[in-house]
């Protein structure tokens, strides 16, 4: 059985990108369009990943974060934070509690290797 991988991401397009190169590799993807509908899908689901746009109306990126580790259900699974930011959010998002940050645009090879490097560690 392939893993399972949540996107969250308000915008289709990147919700749309990650989707092809993750489903070509094999894995099996859900998807949600904000901050809140990605935290319930999260709790029902129970995906081996979970990939986070930070920035998003509503409950962003952080906000995200924070409900699902505080969530005895759903704190252990790795996350990854996204965004466009090429250098700041990816320091803070480590330190936030993110397991790994991915910048937009998406480089295929650097989102495999991120994507196995953390389900290899569940």
């Amino acid at each position: 059985m392939s893993a399972s991988i949540l996107i969250i991401d308000d915008y289709e397009d990147n919700r749309e990108l990650l989707r092809i190169m993750l489903e070509a590799n094999g894995y099996e993807v859900r998807e949600a369009a904000d901050g809140l509908e990605g935290v319930r899908a999260a709790r029902e689901e129970k995906p081996d990943l979970i990939l986070v746009d930070l920035s998003m109306p509503g409950l962003d990126g952080w906000g995200v974060l924070r409900e699902l580790r505080n969530d005895e259900q759903t704190r252990d699974i790795p996350c990854a934070s996204v965004s466009a930011s090429p250098d700041g959010d990816g320091l803070q998002s480590s330190d936030q509690g993110f397991d790994a940050y991915l910048t937009k645009p998406f480089r295929r090879k650097e989102l495999i290797a991120t994507v196995e490097r953390l389900l290899a560690g569940r």
